[in-house]
């Protein structure tokens, strides 16, 4: 699991979003980017995450947060996931897997007995610097905003 902590430098990033186009970490300079891995568009703990984190967009917006979501969803299932709750932030449609590993957020889970392999939900936020400033493993996904924006 990650290894990444509060105090390291972000991963420099490249990833497209669910309508083609490409997002780095360069692209974030000199704001705070909040960058939100979750496990599957359109289920119900992910879709409570983002609807939270869209209702408190303007929170985010006033101070100078932008904010990326992170699946291994296709483009188009990011794009319907985007369309059907109406989030003002891009999602990175991650198939093969790049950004998450960069960011070692993919590793053995555990549900309803299972194991395998899949996203462990987390959310790095980063400073105008490319720094981390925390890491968030425990998210609350309908109290993800207040999580962030403490």
């Amino acid at each position: 699991m990650t290894t990444l902590k509060a105090g390291d430098k972000a991963p420099n990033f490249s990833g497209t979003d669910q309508d083609g186009k490409t997002h780095k970490l360069a692209d974030y300079a000199g704001k705070k980017l909040v960058v939100f891995f979750y496990p599957k568009a359109s289920t119900p703990g992910c879709t409570a995450e983002a609807c939270d984190l869209r209702d408190n967009f303007e929170r985010f917006k006033a101070n100078n947060y932008e904010l990326l979501g992170v699946s291994a969803d296709s483009q188009k299932a990011q794009a319907k996931f985007k369309d059907k709750y109406e989030f003002p932030f891009p999602l990175l449609a991650d198939e093969d897997k790049a950004v998450i590993n960069a960011f070692g957020v993919w590793g053995p889970k555990k549900f309803m007995g299972k194991e395998y392999d899949g996203i462990h939900r987390t959310t790095f936020v980063i400073n105008e610097k490319g720094i981390i400033d925390e890491v968030i493993e425990k998210v609350k996904t309908k109290e993800h905003a207040a999580q962030i924006l403490k």
